[in-house]
């Protein structure tokens, strides 16, 4: 069977001018990054405000498991499918970080004939959007040390120094760190530390600025840290905004690349969903809504993050308003959700599907709690029973949506048409009635449990004493308004990724709080979660490399 790869670079691309004039976009507006990839100038971004906007499409997941669900995949055939039955569709998704490029989840291309390409250029250096992120960040952490030993003039406490280093990569070396050891020359040593460049608030911010004004007023508002009395220091008063901005110029312009049918996609910024917010630049959406009938998007994970990010801090921030919802699943991860084994799956199993539909049938219920008609997307495995799949359809039905097979890995456009003819249903029908789930008047304890009690069900919310302080004290600074972003395992409704299924009644542990004023959300991280990711005893880095002719070998 040939791989992702292989299908990748056995496609003819077009010249990346064909894909822009496909969405109407002039020659003169292109940035080429070679012949398959362009970034889009700034002043063409700013000159399309004006026109209306498309219907935007969500597209989210069941809580993910090792059996696959393909929620790129089928971001990317149902935008396919969409422009094959005439509808003007544009795709945007995020960009892939290094980390789980070489860590276990590989790329986030899409996969079979459902993919974006340059399918190896944007899994790994792409334009440099994530290389100009890093140093916007530690430039920030540079001019803080730099700052204590040129005098502190600002009275900035080594000790409550919030503002942490980021590198694009898996390293749980770095999660904490000693700095500017080796003696007076290099500084005041202090504890340190280091996320992974998705986790960034620099990536947050990129994320979610309207524009150029825009992105530079929310680095100023970035908090490093705090002086002895409590008063908050921000990279403005550093001086730092100008020049992260200057570093960032080029890489706020959003990419355009093109699927493997044609299709032009915008891929731009990538903030993880367990540990961020889950979704693509604010940028690229508003542009492809400008250009398209229909936008096809994708938010990470499974529905309790990025789908709750997306609509709960990106809408909100944004004034975005979805049209519609996809919920994608497999019959395998339901039977996994099931409770049974990976190495079981290939067996008919009906029972242990109507156990783990329990998964999807809680996603599906918290979407519409949001006021959006959802569709679900069956990918379906050849392994899939015709007894399987009808029990997914009965209930679904009895929750007041559809279960659409699909099969765009192989078939590309075509599997997935059955999908688009759904979604063009529900956006014609205009039966959304967005809201999000809380009002920006709610404490922020209250806008985080909730969360907890709302979407994952839990009976209650630990927080700690410190915990606890800390949300009043941001409330105290004038920042009680702004919404919550939970950084929490992926892998389950609770803080513990073994609990599958749809579980009730859980406590959900909340262990640190953050402020990320830039950005304009409040961090809540709850159980183990880590916002610098470790690489896994196997990394798939060890089968990567280059082949006899020089190309990439081994990336998935």
């Amino acid at each position: 069977m040939a791989t992702d790869l292989d299908i990748a670079r056995a496609a003819t691309l077009l010249p990346i001018a064909e894909i822009a004039a496909r969405a109407g976009i002039p020659d003169t507006a292109l940035e080429p990054y070679g012949r398959y990839k362009a970034k889009l100038g700034l002043d063409f971004v700013e000159g399309q405000r004006d026109r209306p906007d498309g219907a935007l499409v969500l597209v989210t997941g069941i809580s993910p498991t090792a059996a696959g669900e393909g929620k790129t995949t089928t971001t990317i055939g149902l935008g396919d499918a969409l422009n094959s039955l005439g509808t003007r569709t544009m795709i945007a998704l995020r960009e892939p970080s290094l980390g789980p490029c070489f860590g276990v989840k590989g790329g986030a291309t899409g996969g079979g004939y459902a993919q974006v390409v340059p399918m190896e250029e944007i899994n790994l250096h792409f334009t440099g959007d994530f290389h100009a992120i890093t140093a916007a960040n530690n430039l920030l952490a540079a001019m803080i040390d730099n700052h204590l030993y040129w005098g502190n003039e600002l009275g900035l406490d080594a000790r409550r120094i919030a503002w942490r280093r980021a590198v694009d990569m898996n390293d749980r070396a770095l999660r904490s760190t000693n700095v500017a050891l080796g003696g007076v020359p290099n500084g005041f040593p202090r504890e340190d530390g280091f996320d992974i460049t998705v986790a960034s608030e620099v990536m947050a911010v990129f994320c979610l600025a309207r524009d150029l004004d825009d992105l530079r007023a929310r680095l100023g508002r970035i908090i490093v840290g705090q002086t002895r009395d409590g008063r908050n220091v921000t990279a403005h008063d550093l001086k730092a905004d100008g020049a992260m901005a200057a570093l960032l110029r080029d890489a706020f312009a959003p990419n355009l690349v093109q699927t493997l049918a044609g299709s032009p996609a915008l891929v731009h910024g990538g903030p993880f969903a367990n540990i961020a917010h889950g979704c693509n630049s604010v940028m690229a959406t508003r542009l492809a809504l400008k250009l398209a009938d229909v936008v096809v998007t994708e938010a990470g994970f499974g529905a309790d993050l990025g789908a709750e990010k997306f609509l709960d801090i990106k809408c909100r921030s944004a004034g975005l308003s979805p049209a519609a919802c996809v919920v994608v699943a497999t019959v395998r991860a339901l039977k996994m959700h099931g409770g049974v084994a990976k190495s079981a799956l290939g067996a008919e199993d009906v029972p242990a599907v109507r156990r783990g539909i329990a998964n999807l049938a809680r996603h599906v219920q918290n979407m519409q709690k949001f006021g959006l008609p959802v569709v679900v997307a069956l990918n379906r495995f050849t392994g899939d029973t015709e007894a399987e799949i009808a029990a997914v359809r009965e209930a679904m039905a009895k929750l007041g949506t559809e279960a659409v097979l699909c099969t765009h890995w192989g078939d590309g456009a075509a599997g997935a048409a059955d999908l688009a003819r759904a979604v063009q249903g529900l956006v014609a029908g205009r039966a959304a009635r967005f809201e999000t789930l809380y009002n920006d008047h709610m404490s922020l304890a209250g806008k985080i449990e909730t969360v907890a009690r709302e979407i994952y069900h839990a009976s209650a919310v630990a927080i700690p004493p410190p915990v606890a302080a800390k949300l009043r004290r941001f409330e105290e600074q004038g920042f009680g308004h702004v919404p919550v972003c939970i950084a929490k395992t992926q892998y389950s409704f609770s803080a513990d990724p073994t609990l599958l299924g749809a579980p009730e009644g859980h406590v959900l542990p909340l262990r640190e709080v953050r402020l990320s004023a830039g950005a304009g959300f409040v961090v809540a991280i709850a159980g183990d979660i880590m916002t610098m990711p470790g690489l896994p005893r196997r990394p798939a880095a060890e089968g990567i490399g280059l082949d006899a002719a020089g190309r990439i070998d081994g990336l998935f």
